[in-house]
């Protein structure tokens, strides 16, 4: 490296915001949603603005985990990825916690410079400018389950943010009645987005992200209720899917 490009480096080195990282791991499969079954490798960022009832991930939104969370510039993040990947450009999958209140902009941009794609998901609650520059948009506004309020002219701001560039889906974690009719009301708000369906996986009362146990045949009869629900809809736009890797490693974190 010339002396100019070694200032360059380090002129942009010093400019990078910081992200807080929850954890990086992978190569896995993305286990739900529109990428179902893609390889990825996940990037959880720490921290959110939501706290759901079933959080999953409560490592990633706690602020008691806060001392786990470790502050990394993208060009670190980026790194990690190439490593985990063999430097062979794959999609990274950005989730938390909220990673729509982290500075992503820079990651996504030093990425595809270096053939990687990025899917993030968030709740909708944040919008950002860099939104548009994603590959894909997972918004997954909370069902009345989760005990959270969607605040819709967030979530069509979100929406706007991403119009000229990434695909956009929506996607809804459904227990109950209640949280299939937010899913039918939140769709034909947005009809031109997709729309996917995953039946909930309740996290036991008194457990962490990192209990593993599930309750396979629960799950299975919940995926079924939904499916019934969607055909006798006619709501043929729906894609409803499980969450493939719950049902293969439960609720294990790293998978």
């Amino acid at each position: 490296m010339n002396a100019p490009s070694a200032i360059s480096a380090r002129i942009r080195g010093a400019a990078e915001a910081v992200v807080r990282v929850s954890e990086i791991f992978g190569p896995t499969i993305q286990g739900e949603g529109a990428l179902i079954g893609l390889p990825t490798v996940f990037v959880r960022t720490g921290g959110c603005d939501y706290r759901c009832s079933w959080c999953d991930s409560l490592h990633a939104v706690d602020s008691r985990y806060r001392a786990d969370w470790k502050p990394m510039t993208s060009g670190a993040i980026l790194d990690e990825v190439r490593r985990l990947s063999g430097d062979r450009p794959l999609t990274v999958t950005i989730s938390g916690g909220n990673p729509a209140i982290q500075p992503l902009g820079d990651l996504i941009r030093q990425g595809h410079e270096r053939g990687y794609r990025f899917a993030l998901e968030t709740q909708g609650s944040v919008s950002q400018d860099w939104f548009a520059e994603l590959d894909m948009l997972v918004l997954s506004p909370k069902p009345p389950s989760s005990g959270m309020v969607t605040d819709w002219q967030a979530l069509a701001n979100c929406v706007a943010e991403a119009s000229a560039g990434p695909r956009t889906v929506l996607k809804f974690v459904v227990f109950d009645e209640a949280d299939y009719a937010f899913a039918r009301d939140a769709a034909s708000r947005f009809p031109a987005l997709a729309v996917y369906l995953q039946p909930g996986n309740p996290i036991p009362e008194g457990a962490e992200a990192e209990h593993e146990a599930v309750d396979p045949d629960a799950l299975m009869r919940r995926m079924e209720w939904l499916i019934d629900r969607v055909t006798a809809d006619r709501w043929f736009e729906a894609h409803v899917l499980p969450q493939l890797h719950v049902l293969i490693w439960g609720n294990r974190r790293g998978v």
